[in-house]
């Protein structure tokens, strides 16, 4: 029974995937001692066969034998949007851009701060409980031209076909659409979505997720139909 009942009052299920025990073993320390349920992987095969939807977030490391975490990224997002936070000593702009664009919510730089992880790992797992949180209301859509939000499943769809989104770019649009007629800089986005003190160093995070939320839409940079970029001031709905 006590077995049972720590099940349920843990605050989420964590997949932690690295080819590194040593590190593993570090992540599985603090992410327990922090409340959570850990299972592990040591590479991407062995995180496919073991993902399922019982999880709230996965910490991928990037550079791994047999399958390296972008790829198992890819393969994920085909059938699951849990936050998927990429853990790596590949750190550069160029690095994060690949591992966001894939499908990857966060980024994390070995070596990484304790309090830091534990700070994103609880963000990324707040999101999804309450993106997947049932909503009571019966009528909660969001219509934009073409484009409609219904807020009770959290699903998205134009012209009737659903558009998958991961949290983030989720709550990035829900944002947009309860605020039509506001203009977002890229700290407002920041502070909103993530929940956090904003950074500078975080713009090119928000933008990327931006970019992907516009690709997935359909939406032309040019000719904007649901998100305008107001130069040197934020985004908006288009009219």
């Amino acid at each position: 029974m006590r077995k049972i009942l720590d099940e349920y009052m843990t605050k989420g299920k964590i997949l932690i995937v690295d080819d590194d025990a040593d590190i593993r073993d570090v992540l599985r320390l603090l992410l327990e001692k922090d409340g959570y349920e850990i299972v592990e992987a040591s590479n991407g095969e062995d995180a496919i066969s073991l993902i399922d939807s019982s999880f709230q977030c996965m910490i991928l490391d990037v550079m791994m034998p047999k399958k390296d975490g972008i790829a198992t990224c890819i393969d994920i997002r085909k059938q699951y949007h849990i936050p998927i936070l990429f853990l790596t000593a590949k750190a550069t702009e160029y690095d994060k851009y690949i591992g966001l664009s894939m499908g990857g919510d966060d980024y994390l730089a070995k070596p990484f701060s304790s309090m830091e992880l534990l700070a994103r790992v609880g963000a990324l797992v707040r999101r999804y409980t309450e993106y997947h949180e049932p909503v009571m209301q019966s009528n909660q859509e969001i219509i934009l031209k073409d484009v409609v939000v219904d807020k009770a499943t959290s699903r998205v769809s134009k012209d009737g076909e659903e558009i998958i989104l991961t949290n983030i770019e989720y709550s990035i649009l829900l944002l947009l659409l309860e605020h039509p007629n506001k203009i977002f800089s890229i700290q407002n986005i920041y502070e909103s979505v993530w929940n956090e003190e904003y950074d500078y160093l975080m713009n090119s995070t928000v933008m990327v997720h931006i970019k992907n939320l516009r690709k997935k839409l359909g939406d032309d940079v040019k000719h904007p139909k649901y998100i305008k970029n107001i130069w040197g001031r934020g985004y908006c709905l288009a009219n």
